[in-house]
């Protein structure tokens, strides 16, 4: 199996603030991966560093092998990868489809061909969220929070990516819009989406995660299969409620 992503000793912050202190991880092709751990433990800023939002100031992070490390954010994105970033993000004043549309920038040809191909893109998220079907000329400021967490992970699956970048899906949500999202999230992995999910329910996570890696203070205390990580003691008196 190929590795779809890669970090090798990568190191970031926030001016003089090192938040990152080496870390290493890898995503293989159609694995889900997710990132557990307490609030700032560097989760977030770990995924800002992968997909250009902020720049590491050490290691390498390599797409399908590729050194990405020094390119900007909307390169990665030409590159195949897509962030869907916490808190959602949507354009507010736009309608649910042109929302859709906006991250699809990457993949639709500007003109010939443009209508087939879009047709295509949104159907599958129509699949995946048939909500979003019913309210695709609504304003996506109109929408609930769980209905904004759809069509942010819709806009961000138009561009068709190599690997999804989901940071704390479930953030503020109903508990049956969680569900909603949590299966959503199951089927792309069915379906062979290259994920990192970094998740704040950690049960949560381990249901649908191939891989794990703990993160503590800025960097991977431990990692393993799921099965693994619920035997550690120290992991499920910190994360999983014991």
């Amino acid at each position: 199996m190929s590795i779809a992503l890669q970090l090798d000793g990568v190191k970031a912050g926030y001016g003089r603030a090192e938040v990152l202190h080496g870390v290493s991880l890898k995503v293989e092709q159609g694995q889900l991966v997710t990132l557990i751990g307490a609030n700032g433990a560097g989760k977030t800023t770990l995924m800002r560093a992968i997909s250009g939002m902020l720049r590491p100031t050490d290691g390498v992070v390599k797409l399908a092998g590729r050194d990405i490390q020094t390119e900007s954010a909307p390169g990665i994105v030409r590159l195949g990868l897509a962030h869907c970033p916490e808190g959602r993000r949507v354009f507010a004043p736009l309608s649910v489809e042109d929302n859709l549309l906006l991250g699809a920038y990457r993949k639709l040809p500007p003109l010939l061909g443009y209508r087939k191909k879009a047709a295509v893109a949104l159907e599958r998220i129509y699949t995946l969220f048939p909500r979003l079907k019913e309210r695709r000329t609504q304003t996506a400021g109109t929408l609930s929070g769980g209905e904004q967490q759809m069509l942010a992970i819709g806009r961000a699956l138009m561009s068709d990516p190599s690997v999804l970048l989901l940071d704390e899906p479930s953030m503020g949500l109903a508990p049956v819009m969680v569900d909603v999202v949590v299966d959503a999230i199951r089927t792309l992995r069915q379906q062979g989406v290259t994920m990192l999910l970094v998740e704040q329910f950690a049960q949560t996570a381990l249901s649908v995660a191939d891989y794990v890696y703990v993160v503590e203070r800025g960097t991977i205390s431990l990692e393993g299969k799921p099965e693994d990580i619920r035997q550690n003691e120290a992991v499920v008196a910190a994360y999983l409620g014991a």
